[in-house]
Protein backbone atom coordinates (compact mmCIF):
# COMPACT_ATOMS: atom_id res chain seq x y z
CA UNK A 1 0.00 0.00 0.00
CA UNK A 2 1.21 3.72 -1.01
CA UNK A 3 -0.10 5.83 1.38
CA UNK A 4 0.92 9.11 -0.33
CA UNK A 5 -0.40 11.91 2.01
CA UNK A 6 -2.79 13.27 4.05
CA UNK A 7 -6.00 13.89 2.21
CA UNK A 8 -8.20 15.64 4.58
CA UNK A 9 -9.43 16.13 7.86
CA UNK A 10 -13.19 15.38 8.18
CA UNK A 11 -14.59 18.08 10.61
CA UNK A 12 -18.59 17.65 11.66
CA UNK A 13 -20.37 21.00 11.96
CA UNK A 14 -23.98 22.04 13.13
CA UNK A 15 -24.19 24.66 10.54
CA UNK A 16 -22.04 24.58 7.33
CA UNK A 17 -22.16 28.42 6.28
CA UNK A 18 -21.80 29.39 9.99
CA UNK A 19 -18.32 27.25 10.33
CA UNK A 20 -16.97 28.31 6.76
CA UNK A 21 -17.28 31.93 7.26
CA UNK A 22 -14.80 31.64 10.30
CA UNK A 23 -12.26 30.10 7.83
CA UNK A 24 -13.15 32.30 5.19
CA UNK A 25 -13.03 35.50 7.08
CA UNK A 26 -10.38 35.43 9.14
CA UNK A 27 -7.85 32.82 7.69
CA UNK A 28 -8.37 33.87 4.23
CA UNK A 29 -9.29 30.06 2.90
CA UNK A 30 -11.75 29.60 0.32
CA UNK A 31 -14.10 26.45 -0.08
CA UNK A 32 -13.83 25.11 -3.13
CA UNK A 33 -17.92 24.59 -2.94
CA UNK A 34 -20.36 22.23 -1.65
CA UNK A 35 -21.65 19.10 -2.42
CA UNK A 36 -24.52 17.10 -1.25
CA UNK A 37 -23.63 13.27 -0.67
CA UNK A 38 -27.15 11.68 -0.59
CA UNK A 39 -26.06 8.26 0.44
CA UNK A 40 -23.89 9.61 3.68
CA UNK A 41 -26.44 12.44 3.88
CA UNK A 42 -23.98 15.05 4.18
CA UNK A 43 -23.94 18.47 2.89
CA UNK A 44 -19.91 18.58 2.36
CA UNK A 45 -17.57 21.90 2.06
CA UNK A 46 -13.92 21.58 1.11
CA UNK A 47 -11.50 23.98 2.08
CA UNK A 48 -7.65 23.40 0.55
CA UNK A 49 -4.84 23.78 3.07
CA UNK A 50 -1.50 23.18 1.25
CA UNK A 51 -1.74 19.57 -0.09
CA UNK A 52 -4.59 18.47 1.68
CA UNK A 53 -8.00 20.14 3.20
CA UNK A 54 -10.03 20.87 5.62
CA UNK A 55 -13.80 18.65 4.63
CA UNK A 56 -16.85 20.32 6.57
CA UNK A 57 -19.40 18.01 7.41
CA UNK A 58 -23.09 18.96 8.11
CA UNK A 59 -26.02 16.18 8.69
CA UNK A 60 -28.58 16.54 5.95
CA UNK A 61 -30.94 14.37 8.27
CA UNK A 62 -31.82 14.35 12.22
CA UNK A 63 -30.78 10.56 12.34
CA UNK A 64 -27.45 10.63 9.89
CA UNK A 65 -23.87 9.24 11.53
CA UNK A 66 -22.87 13.16 11.56
CA UNK A 67 -26.38 14.15 13.63
CA UNK A 68 -25.03 11.15 15.81
CA UNK A 69 -21.79 12.22 15.75
CA UNK A 70 -22.57 15.81 16.99
CA UNK A 71 -25.27 14.06 19.05
CA UNK A 72 -22.67 12.03 21.09
CA UNK A 73 -20.08 14.86 21.29
CA UNK A 74 -22.47 17.11 23.09
CA UNK A 75 -24.26 19.02 20.75
CA UNK A 76 -21.21 20.09 19.17
CA UNK A 77 -19.12 19.34 16.35
CA UNK A 78 -15.11 18.24 15.94
CA UNK A 79 -12.64 16.27 14.26
CA UNK A 80 -14.76 13.35 12.95
CA UNK A 81 -11.89 11.11 10.55
CA UNK A 82 -9.05 11.69 9.15
CA UNK A 83 -8.52 10.66 5.40
CA UNK A 84 -5.28 9.11 4.27
CA UNK A 85 -4.81 9.25 0.50
CA UNK A 86 -3.89 5.94 -0.92
CA UNK A 87 -2.94 5.36 -5.41
CA UNK A 88 -5.16 2.15 -4.84
CA UNK A 89 -7.99 2.04 -2.53
CA UNK A 90 -8.71 -1.77 -3.93
CA UNK A 91 -5.11 -2.97 -2.95
CA UNK A 92 -5.37 -0.87 0.23
CA UNK A 93 -8.58 -2.23 1.77
CA UNK A 94 -7.56 -6.21 0.73
CA UNK A 95 -4.20 -5.44 2.92
CA UNK A 96 -5.12 -4.12 5.76
CA UNK A 97 -8.46 -6.97 5.47
CA UNK A 98 -5.07 -9.65 4.73
CA UNK A 99 -3.04 -8.27 7.47
CA UNK A 100 -6.48 -9.12 9.54
CA UNK A 101 -7.96 -5.61 10.39
CA UNK A 102 -10.94 -4.84 10.15
CA UNK A 103 -12.99 -2.53 7.64
CA UNK A 104 -16.07 -0.64 7.69
CA UNK A 105 -16.13 -0.65 3.93
CA UNK A 106 -15.36 -4.41 1.85
CA UNK A 107 -15.50 -2.22 -1.38
CA UNK A 108 -14.95 1.49 -2.07
CA UNK A 109 -17.77 3.72 -2.40
CA UNK A 110 -18.38 7.31 -3.83
CA UNK A 111 -17.01 10.03 -1.78
CA UNK A 112 -17.63 14.04 -2.11
CA UNK A 113 -14.96 15.04 -4.47
CA UNK A 114 -14.95 12.38 -6.95
CA UNK A 115 -13.23 10.43 -4.53
CA UNK A 116 -13.60 6.64 -3.89
CA UNK A 117 -13.41 6.07 -0.42
CA UNK A 118 -13.40 3.40 2.22
CA UNK A 119 -13.46 3.71 6.33
CA UNK A 120 -11.17 1.31 8.28
CA UNK A 121 -13.20 0.29 11.65
CA UNK A 122 -12.14 2.06 15.05
CA UNK A 123 -11.66 -0.85 16.46
CA UNK A 124 -8.55 -1.53 14.30
CA UNK A 125 -7.07 1.75 14.66
CA UNK A 126 -6.95 2.39 18.03
CA UNK A 127 -10.47 3.92 18.15
CA UNK A 128 -10.05 6.87 15.37
CA UNK A 129 -12.44 6.64 12.45
CA UNK A 130 -9.91 6.37 9.51
CA UNK A 131 -10.33 7.44 5.94
CA UNK A 132 -8.89 5.69 2.77
CA UNK A 133 -9.30 8.06 -0.55
CA UNK A 134 -8.39 7.66 -3.89
CA UNK A 135 -8.62 10.40 -6.51
CA UNK A 136 -8.48 10.02 -9.65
Amino acid sequence: MNVKNVDHIGIAVVNLEEALKFFEDVLGLKCQGTEIVEDQQVKVGFLPVGEAELEFLESTTEDGPIAKFIQKNGGRGGIQHVALRVDNIEEAIAEIKEKGYRMIDEKPRYGAGNASIAFCHPKSTSGMLLELSERK
